[in-house]
């Protein structure tokens, strides 16, 4: 079970519907979004919380506009407790300047930042210990958390992200598919919403989850699910 809880704390960052039809909307801009999820045992019980948090500067007459976004998450269970905080800071385009990560998982502790120079099409990686590793990264490289709200504004144009490199200190290639609209439960009632599965490798992972979209304005994701071993846990958007 505790590495139930350190795969949830990552893909979870990578975490978080679909306009297949119709005119694209207005993109949302995500200025001051909070978003709070349970994080549950497949029985449905609850393992702690998670909170997602996106709030915009504009753009002044000498700095461009910037994106700061946040993600908490809080789980426990006897004896082995998560604490995760991730920050990103990034262009109105969702292109990465910054991201930082401080996690607890029992007795490991990480915290480490990324800054990217875009320009140069590089990023460098800094652990607290004093490690470093300097990474040749894509045009408009992107985070974990910046690559999620990148993914909410393509879908609410009617697109779909193609295959790319995400940064989650080290570099992960990222794929989602649109795999159609369902309905689910949410708390006491249903809703309609859009699923995403999504494919994440690594050096040494190989991740699969699906993520629900609402049919809102911001394409919000109101739950995801997450196979470990023969059960499957999920994320679900607290109202």
């Amino acid at each position: 079970m505790n590495d139930f809880l350190r795969k949830l704390a990552g893909p979870a960052a990578l975490l978080m519907g679909l306009a297949i039809s119709g005119l694209p909307a207005t993109a949302p801009g995500y200025d001051n979004e909070q978003l709070r999820y349970n994080i549950n045992w497949p029985s449905g019980l609850s393992l702690g919380e998670a909170q997602l948090h996106a709030s915009l500067a504009k753009p002044t007459a000498d700095t461009p506009g910037r994106r700061h976004l946040e993600f908490d998450v809080d789980a426990a269970i006897p004896g082995f407790v998560v604490t995760d905080r991730y920050r990103s800071e990034a262009s109105s385009d969702f292109c990465s300047a910054e991201f930082q990560r401080t996690a607890s998982h029992g007795r490991k502790k990480t915290d480490e930042k990324t800054t990217f120079d875009q320009q140069e099409g590089t990023a460098s990686r800094e652990t607290s210990g004093g490690g470093k590793t300097d990474l040749k990264t894509p045009q408009c490289a992107k985070d974990a958390l910046s690559y999620l709200y990148f993914v909410r504004r393509e879908l609410s144009q009617g697109r779909i992200p193609p295959r790319q490199t995400i940064y989650f200190g080290a570099p992960y290639e990222i794929q989602v598919e649109f795999t159609g609209t369902q309905t689910i439960r949410l708390a006491d009632s249903q809703v309609e919403a859009d699923r995403l599965t999504a494919s994440v490798k690594g050096t040494a992972s190989d991740i699969k989850f699906e993520v629900f979209f609402l049919k809102d304005s911001g394409r919000t994701p109101v739950l995801v699910r997450i196979p470990i071993g023969p059960a499957t846990f999920s994320m679900e958007l607290v109202r």
